[in-house]
């Protein structure tokens, strides 16, 4: 599936290919401290098929447990996050923030979660909590 998406402010846009299958969510205290919430979701795209179209976003590279290099991507105005991707030797895949893409209301429910040890108790299940259309 084609999808568009971009920043906040709108300094970044682009359009990859993705499997609408691939949605997930991390619980990793990685994601959370970028993404300022309790977890990521994300999309994995085809990395031949990720084109900035423009903008230029700021990277953060950290090693994970494992030793492995992964960048975050992100606006370098507004701070949206935009992608993960591991960043050794070259970018193997884009993991897109769900969040930034334009047609993410035409997806369905995550397929997996990881990092649940990570995760916090209360965001495993949502179920219970109250529902608004306003704050």
């Amino acid at each position: 599936m084609k999808v568009t998406g971009g920043c906040y402010c709108g300094h970044i846009i682009y359009e990859a290919e993705v499997d609408p299958t691939t949605v997930r969510v991390c619980h990793c205290t990685y994601c959370q401290k970028p993404t300022g919430t309790a977890f990521r979701v994300n999309i994995s795209a085809v990395p031949e098929t990720f084109r900035l179209k423009s903008g230029m976003p700021k990277n953060y590279v950290r090693s994970a447990e494992s030793g492995n290099k992964c960048a975050h991507a992100f606006c370098p105005e507004c701070g949206t996050p935009i992608y993960v991707t591991p960043s050794e030797p070259r970018p193997s895949g884009y993991r897109l923030a769900l969040g930034a893409i334009d047609q993410r209301a035409q997806f369905g429910p995550p397929s997996r979660q990881i990092w649940c040890c990570s995760g916090l108790p209360w965001s495993m299940d949502l179920r219970a909590v109250e529902k608004s259309d306003r704050q």
